[in-house]
């Protein structure tokens, strides 16, 4: 009898666990990071269910002698932390272009030119939805470059969305 209630206590918590975590049908918005250069990113969010969603974002990222443009796509488990805060993480990929105005090796010369890439990606992070439509969050991935530098980087970043 004690574990038939328990079971009955442990399916009610995890329902009303699952019932208490909202994630919005839509968010847009932008993501300030930093990854070999700070750029900023305009990000949406879309629910697949409960608690998991897709995340799509177009980055611009710029240092002193190159610029690059990438397109990312992630996939997102939210977990319910208390109130408003949840966190989430997820396996990503994407594709981008850089281009280089100067030569970084000797002979440092002048060398413009431009090469695609392809990377994989992580995300973990921690996010705050108010009680009105503003979902702010703060963020981790990884990303290893595939094509253009093949290596690891690391990129923090910090989001305010519009959720809808």
């Amino acid at each position: 009898m004690k574990k038939s209630i328990l079971i009955v206590l442990l399916i009610a918590g995890f329902g009303w666990q699952a019932s208490s975590q909202e994630i919005s049908k839509n968010a847009i918005g932008l993501r300030l990071s930093e990854s070999d250069g700070f750029g900023p990113e305009v990000n949406y969010q879309r629910a697949l269910g409960d608690n998991n969603r897709l995340e799509l974002g177009l980055a611009w990222h710029s240092k002193r002698y190159w610029d690059a443009v990438k397109l990312t796509g992630i996939y997102q488990w939210i977990w319910n932390i208390d109130g408003g805060f949840n966190w989430y993480a997820g396996p990503g990929a994407g594709v981008g272009l850089v281009s280089y105005d100067y030569n970084d090796y000797p002979p440092y010369r002048r060398d413009d030119k431009s090469e695609a890439f392809a990377f994989i990606t992580g995300d973990v992070g921690i996010e705050y939805s108010f009680d009105f439509p503003l979902l702010v969050s703060f963020d981790f991935r990884p990303q290893a470059n595939f094509g253009y530098r093949e290596n690891v980087s690391f990129d923090v970043g910090l989001s305010a969305r519009y959720q809808f």
